[in-house]
C-alpha cells in the first residue's frame, strides 16, 4: 500500500470519529441503586428516581432533569446558569403555597420516629413497632409536610445508623421530586459530632460518626485552624448523611457564666470567637477549600445578636429566661463574632449561608419583642447596617402561644397577645425568610392575607418571593438540585470512617485544660496503682419533662483505666486516687415550688456546690413583664439554692480524706464556669474538659500526650464576683488562685514544666 494513502487514510477516519463525536450527546447515563446517574461532559452529575417522574431533556448536546415536567428546560433547571438566575426564575413560578412551604423549618424528625412523646410518628397509622416499616421509611407526618404542607426543609436528630439516614435521604428525595416543581429536601442537623466518654478508640476505629470536643473544647485549644478542620470533616460527614445545612455554629459571647448554653459557645472572649466562628462556617461551606459544591453545607449561626447575656443566666428557652440585658452596654462585642467572622469568611463563599435569632428579648435594642420579631435588630442593624442577605430562620416555635414562663412551649415573647398568624407576619415584616420548628403552612398564608390587607397582593407577593430567593439559593448552591441522591454504601465509608476519627480525637487530646499540677503529680508514667471511686447521680428532670433515677456509676470506662493502671478496690491498695465528676448543676434559675410559697418564682443560679444563698444579688431586675406575671421585679436576692450534684464535691474530699497524702487526681467534665474553692485544696492534679473519651483523659494523665489546651472563660473566685460582674461584658470577674498561685483567668493553662505562655496567648489574652 502507498505509504501517502494509508496516513491519508488515517486523518480521514479520525475526522470522521470527531465529527461523529461532535454530533452526539455530552453525556452518559446509568442506573445505580435505584437512582439514575447522568454524567454531562465537563459539567454537572444529575440524579434522579425514575419513580418520580423526572425525565432528562437534551439541550446543546447536554442532559438537563425536567423537574416541572412540561417538556422544556427553564432556567431553575439549567445547571450552567448562575445560581440567583436559577432562584428567581424558580420563585416566579411558585404559587403561593409553595412559598409558603419553602418558609417552613419542620419539627425535631427522628429516624425511625418515635412511638410515643416528643417526636413520635406513625407508618401507615401505626406506630413504628408496629408497622413493619423500616427504619428509613418516611413517617406518616413528613409524608403530610412534604406535600399538602409544601414544605422541604427538615431538622433530623437522632438515627439508627448512617445507612438509614442515607437511605431515608433517598427517599425524601425521589418523594419530593414526584411533586410539582421538583424542589428537593434541604434536611439539616444541630451538633452531631460530641464524643462518647466510654468509647474506644484505635489507629483503625469507625464509628457512627467522627467524635469531636463541643466547639467550647476546640476553642480551648486557641486554634482557628483546627476549628476549620473539624468543619471541613464534619460538612463532608454531613453530605454523607444527606444533611446540607448545619443548625450551627452557635457563636453566642459566652459573657454570662451561669447560661445553661455556655457550652455550646466558643467561649466568652470576643476575638477568639471571632476568629473561630468564621474558620467553622468556612471549613463547613467551602468544597475543599473552594468554592460551594457537592460537599458544602450551609451554616446557620446563632443567635443574633447574641444569646449569651441572659439576666441572671436564665435560658430563653423558657418564659422566665426571655431577656437579654446589657448593664455595661455593651451589645457591640456580641455582634462581633457575626459581623467580622461569620460574615467575613476567608474563603470564596464569604458570608454564612443563613442566621437564626434567638429567642430573647434584647433589652433597649428596638422594640421590647423578640429578637425574630424586632425589625431594628433585623432590618435595621443585621440587613442595613451590616448588609447581611443571607437566610433568616426563627427559633424554634416563637410563634406559638404559652401559658406559663416554667413550661416548656411556645416562645412568643412580647408579642404573646397576638394570634398565631399575626405572628407570622410581624417576623415577615421584621425581615424573617423562615419559621423554625412549623410544619404547618396555615399561619404562614394567613400572614400573606393580613399583609395584603395592609400594603396590597402585589407587594406582599413580592416580599413572599424575596424570601423564597434565598432559600432557593442554599439548595441551589449544595447541589441539591442536581443531584441530591446518596450511595449508601459510600456513606458507611465516609462517616466516622479511621481517618476522621483520629483527627477527632487528636482534637480531644488539644482540648483538655490542666489547671493545676501540684507537686508534679502528672504524669503517671508507670503503670501504678489507682483508686477510682464511683459517683452517685441524683434524679434530674430535663427540659422536655424526662426524669432519670438516682444510681451509682463508674465515673469513668473502668476497661479503658485497666489498660493504663492496676485497679483496685480501696484507698490503702492504691499508689493514686482518680475522681471523676461533673461541674455544678446549680439549678436553671426558677422553681414553681418559690411561686406556690407566695415567691417571684425566681431563685438563684448556683456555680458552687455548696449551697448558696443570693445576698449581694440585684434588688431589682434589670427586665421584666411578661403578662403571665402579675409583677416586673424578678430579683432572687436573699434566696437560697441547693446544687443538684453536690456529692460531687463530696467525693473529692472524702477521697482525699482516704488517700492521706497520695495523690488525688481530679477530672472535671466542665459545661460552665465553677467555683474551685470546695475542691481543689483536696486535688493534688485537676484537668477539666468539655466532653471527651476516657482514653484521652488517660492519655495525658499516663503521660502519652502533655497538655496544651487554655482557658476559653474565667473561673469565678466565688460567687460574689459572679453577682457583681456584667451578663454583657468579657472577663469582668476576678479569677479563682489556688493553693500552688495559679490563676484560673481567661488563656491559663499549664503543661507538665510551667504555665503556657506562647504565641496563642500573646494573640488573645
Amino acid at each position: 500500500m502507498n505509504t501517502k494513502t494509508f496516513t491519508s487514510g488515517i486523518i480521514i477516519a479520525v475526522i470522521s470519529m470527531i465529527a461523529l463525536t461532535s454530533c452526539g450527546e455530552k453525556y452518559t447515563s446509568e442506573s445505580k441503586n435505584y437512582v439514575t446517574l447522568v454524567k454531562n461532559k465537563g459539567g454537572a452529575t444529575l440524579g434522579y428516581s425514575p419513580k418520580s417522574g423526572v425525565q432528562i431533556i437534551a439541550k446543546e448536546r447536554y442532559a438537563f432533569k425536567d423537574l416541572n415536567k412540561n417538556g422544556t428546560v427553564d432556567a431553575y433547571e439549567d445547571w450552567r446558569l448562575p445560581v440567583n438566575e436559577r432562584a428567581k426564575d424558580l420563585a416566579q413560578k411558585m404559587s403561593l403555597e409553595d412559598i409558603a412551604g419553602l418558609m417552613l423549618y419542620s419539627s425535631h424528625q427522628s429516624l425511625p420516629g418515635r412511638s410515643r412523646g416528643f417526636g413520635s410518628s406513625t407508618y401507615n397509622g401505626k406506630t413504628f413497632a408496629e408497622s413493619g416499616a423500616k427504619a428509613s421509611d418516611l413517617s406518616d407526618e413528613q409524608k403530610k409536610f412534604l406535600s399538602d404542607d409544601h414544605l422541604r426543609h427538615v431538622l433530623i436528630t437522632s438515627v439508627e445508623s448512617p445507612s438509614v439516614s442515607a437511605q431515608w435521604n433517598n427517599n425524601a428525595q425521589a418523594f419530593a421530586e414526584g411533586l410539582y416543581l421538583g424542589i428537593p429536601v434541604n434536611t439539616s442537623s444541630d451538633p452531631r459530632h460530641a464524643s462518647d466518654s466510654y468509647a474506644e478508640f484505635n489507629a483503625g476505629a469507625g464509628g457512627d460518626i467522627s467524635m469531636w470536643p463541643g466547639t467550647l473544647g476546640i476553642a480551648a485549644s486557641f486554634d482557628p485552624t483546627l476549628m476549620k478542620q473539624f468543619g471541613e470533616i464534619a460538612s463532608k460527614e454531613y453530605r454523607a448523611l444527606g444533611i446540607a445545612t448545619a443548625l450551627s455554629p452557635q457563636i453566642d459571647l459566652a459573657t454570662e457564666p451561669r447560661w445553661s448554653r455556655f457550652d455550646g459557645t466558643m467561649g466568652e472572649d470576643p476575638d477568639l470567637a471571632t476568629d473561630l466562628a468564621r474558620a467553622y462556617v468556612d471549613g463547613f461551606q467551602s468544597t475543599n477549600g473552594g468554592d460551594w459544591g457537592m460537599e458544602s453545607v450551609n451554616a446557620m449561626v446563632k443567635h443574633w445578636p447574641g444569646g449569651g447575656p441572659e439576666e441572671g443566666g436564665r435560658d430563653g428557652h423558657f418564659g422566665y429566661g426571655a431577656y437579654a440585658v446589657y448593664p455595661g452596654k455593651n451589645i457591640k462585642d456580641h455582634m462581633q463574632p457575626f459581623t467580622e467572622g461569620a460574615f467575613k469568611l476567608e474563603g470564596p463563599t464569604k458570608m454564612a449561608a443563613a442566621v437564626m435569632p434567638y429567642y430573647t428579648i434584647s433589652t433597649g435594642e428596638g422594640e421590647n419583642v423578640a429578637n425574630g420579631y424586632n425589625k431594628y435588630l433585623i432590618t435595621e442593624i443585621l440587613r442595613g447596617k451590616y448588609g447581611y442577605d443571607g437566610v433568616l430562620c426563627t427559633d424554634w416555635g416563637i410563634t406559638r402561644d404559652m401559658t406559663s414562663v416554667s413550661k416548656f412551649e411556645g416562645k412568643p415573647f412580647g408579642v404573646e397577645n397576638l394570634s398565631v398568624a399575626e405572628r407570622h407576619y410581624k417576623a415577615i415584616q421584621a425581615g424573617m425568610d423562615q419559621f423554625g420548628g412549623n410544619n404547618d403552612m396555615g399561619p404562614v398564608l394567613e400572614a400573606f392575607k393580613l399583609g395584603v390587607a395592609e400594603i396590597g397582593e402585589e407587594a406582599m407577593r413580592a416580599r413572599f418571593e424575596e424570601s423564597a430567593v434565598r432559600l432557593l439559593t442554599n439548595i441551589f448552591r449544595t447541589g441539591l438540585f442536581e443531584n441530591p441522591y446518596l450511595d449508601v454504601e459510600e456513606t458507611k465509608e465516609i462517616v466516622g470512617n479511621s481517618e476522621y476519627m483520629k483527627a477527632g480525637f487528636d482534637a480531644q487530646l488539644r482540648s483538655i485544660v490542666m489547671l493545676k499540677n501540684s507537686n508534679n503529680a502528672l504524669p503517671l508514667k508507670i503503670k501504678q496503682k489507682v483508686y477510682v471511686p464511683q459517683r452517685y447521680i441524683a434524679p434530674t428532670t430535663n427540659w422536655w419533662g424526662v426524669t432519670t433515677e438516682p444510681k451509682t456509676v463508674d465515673a469513668f470506662n473502668m476497661e479503658v483505666v485497666a489498660k493504663y493502671f492496676d485497679v483496685v478496690e480501696t484507698p490503702e491498695e492504691a499508689d493514686f486516687a482518680l475522681v471523676g465528676i461533673q461541674s455544678p448543676d446549680g439549678g436553671v434559675g426558677y422553681d414553681d415550688a418559690d411561686l406556690e410559697k407566695g415567691g417571684n418564682g425566681y431563685i438563684p443560679i448556683n456555680l458552687q456546690y455548696g449551697p448558696y444563698t443570693a445576698n449581694t444579688a440585684r434588688e431589682v431586675s434589670l427586665a421584666g413583664g411578661s403578662p403571665l406575671e402579675d409583677f416586673t421585679n424578678r430579683s432572687y436576692k436573699g434566696k437560697s439554692v441547693t446544687t443538684i450534684n453536690t456529692t460531687d464535691m463530696q467525693l473529692v474530699n472524702d477521697t482525699k480524706a482516704k488517700m492521706g497524702d497520695k495523690p488525688v487526681i481530679v477530672s472535671v467534665k466542665v459545661s460552665k464556669p465553677l467555683v474551685f474553692s470546695e475542691i481543689e485544696p483536696s486535688a493534688s492534679s485537676i484537668l477539666i474538659h468539655m466532653g471527651v473519651q476516657d482514653q484521652a483523659l488517660m492519655d495525658i494523665i499516663s503521660g502519652k500526650v502533655e497538655p496544651s489546651a487554655l482557658l476559653p472563660f474565667q473561673m469565678p473566685a466565688d460567687m460574689l464576683t459572679v453577682e457583681a460582674q456584667f451578663e454583657d461584658v468579657p472577663r469582668d470577674m476576678v479569677p479563682y488562685t489556688d493553693a500552688e498561685g495559679n490563676v484560673y483567668d481567661f488563656a491559663f493553662g499549664l503543661n507538665w514544666s510551667v504555665t503556657i505562655i506562647d504565641e496563642r496567648v500573646k494573640n488573645y489574652k
